[in-house]
């Protein structure tokens, strides 16, 4: 591994090139190695902007059926949309929408941010739960500490650890409670989505999710510990960028990436953050290869919903 400076300066320009409008037409998503489904109908296919008529409301018994999901995330979701929304319709038959932009955290999501957001109005959490009313809302944010996204105010973990964690967890209150009332008596449950390590800060990521887990039980909701699962077994946040395959990577080989030596590739050489074995681009895209960290974390993600509609 590099060390940590060198890391540091790679993952701002790497979010940095991440960083942009999640409308540009994704890439082909990878293939999976599952049974294969139909085609998607329009009313189950991801979309990254969603329309804004409503949705007509469904009964207890076929939303049961079918839950309707709706993600929002920073690079780590929008590398993970579509994924996801794979995994969500093929366990549950979801209706998913997803609507993901890189570089964000909980602020850019808040309405009542106006121009200090990367988050367009209609795309904020408050204005899609009213439109689309979903049963789950999927929030996967690795935490933005270093001050790009400007909602934030300039507060960044290494300057203000203290400072950071209480807006930090201010936002994840005001956030909670705009969806809440955006859902009014179809509150949709929220599942927030734990992060993985981090080399450079991993007691920032520790305080991250233990914030999650104090707001998830706060307000009755839920967490999907998808961090755990790109971790080593006897050690939730010491980083590594390979792991020891799966049970599941086993029956699917492809996304064993080193058989011979029993371990998967979770990250490249030159990105400790994301997921995506591709190079990052310019324009943010879904990740157009096969990634077993990235199909880890979604799969924890679905179990979590699986077990809530099963």
């Amino acid at each position: 591994m590099r060390r940590p400076w060198i890391v540091g300066m790679l993952l701002a320009g790497l979010l940095l090139g991440a960083c942009g409008d999640p409308a540009s037409g994704p890439e082909q998503s990878p293939p999976e190695p599952v049974v294969p489904t139909a085609a998607p109908s329009p009313a189950t296919t991801t979309r990254q902007r969603p329309a804004a008529s409503p949705t007509a409301p469904t009964t207890v018994d076929a939303a049961a059926k079918a839950p309707a999901v709706l993600y929002l995330g920073d690079s780590l979701a929008m590398e993970s949309q579509k994924v996801l929304g794979q995994s969500l319709r093929e366990e549950v038959n979801a209706r998913y929408t997803s609507a993901p932009y890189s570089g964000t955290t909980l602020c850019d999501y808040l309405e009542g941010t106006g121009e200090r957001s990367l988050v367009p109005p209609a795309d904020k959490a408050a204005a899609l739960v009213r439109s689309l009313r979903p049963d789950f809302v999927v929030l996967q944010f690795w935490g933005n500490s270093w001050g790009y996204t400007p909602c934030m105010g300039g507060i960044t973990y290494d300057k203000e650890p203290a400072t950071y964690f209480k807006r930090y967890e201010a936002d994840m209150k005001r956030l909670t409670e705009q969806i809440a009332d955006a859902g009014g008596a179809r509150r949709p449950r929220i599942v927030w989505v734990s992060q993985g390590p981090d080399p450079i800060t991993p007691e920032r990521i520790r305080t991250v999710n233990a914030l999650y887990e104090a707001r998830a039980a706060a307000s009755h909701d839920l967490v999907a510990d998808a961090g755990r699962t790109v971790s080593p077994a006897t050690a939730r946040y010491t980083w590594a960028q390979y792991l020891p395959c799966t049970a599941y990577e086993h029956d699917h080989p492809s996304y064993c990436s080193e058989p011979g030596r029993d371990r998967t590739a979770l990250h490249r050489d030159d990105d400790y953050l994301h997921f995506c074995l591709a190079p990052t681009t310019s324009t943010p895209k879904p990740c157009p290869l096969r990634s077993p960290g990235i199909v880890r974390i979604t799969r924890e993600i679905t179990r979590v919903i699986a077990d809530r509609v099963g």
